[in-house]
């Protein structure tokens, strides 16, 4: 078992709050000591409440499903054998009503893009089995309902 602690801190300021004009720019810290300022959507709040330069909470779902499936697939290419010199997802999300008619992140597209050294390359069944694997394996897929797909190009290599 393991336990990951994540603080999210916001404070009012000057706002007045009861007119919903209120800033929604708040902070993340982790254990690592990283700091991160956050903020709702700009698609959902829009600016000033909200602060675009900062990370949404969609935006970091998204990131946090590509990063565990990333993370995984590096474990099982070298694992078996392979060298990843590079990779790279454009991940993507799709937030629309559910079956339940509620909003939701109901579909994650990762799009990697992975760039393979050394002198055995994986095949394209063997590329699509390290997918498959990686997306079992992957911590956070395991824990949402929001369908994730793998649109990985289907040639091998770089």
């Amino acid at each position: 078992m393991h336990t990951y602690v994540a603080t999210v801190a916001w404070e009012r300021g000057q706002d007045k709050f009861t007119d919903n004009r209120y800033s929604r720019g708040h902070r993340w810290s982790f254990d690592g000591g990283i700091d991160v300022p956050a903020s709702s959507s700009p698609s959902v709040v829009p600016e000033p409440m909200s602060v675009a330069a900062a990370v949404d909470p969609e935006e970091a779902f998204v990131a946090a499903i590509s990063s565990c499936h990333m993370l995984t697939f590096l474990w099982l290419a070298g694992k078996a054998g392979f060298v990843v010199d590079r990779y790279v997802d454009q991940a993507v999300g799709v937030m629309e009503k559910n079956r339940e008619g509620r909003v939701a992140l109901t579909r994650v597209a990762l799009r990697p893009r992975i760039d393979f050294g050394g002198e055995r390359q994986p095949s394209a069944e063997e590329l699509d089995r390290l997918h498959h694997r990686a997306h079992e394996d992957c911590f956070i897929a395991n824990s949402v309902k929001t369908d994730i797909v793998i649109e990985a190009p289907v040639e091998a290599g770089g």
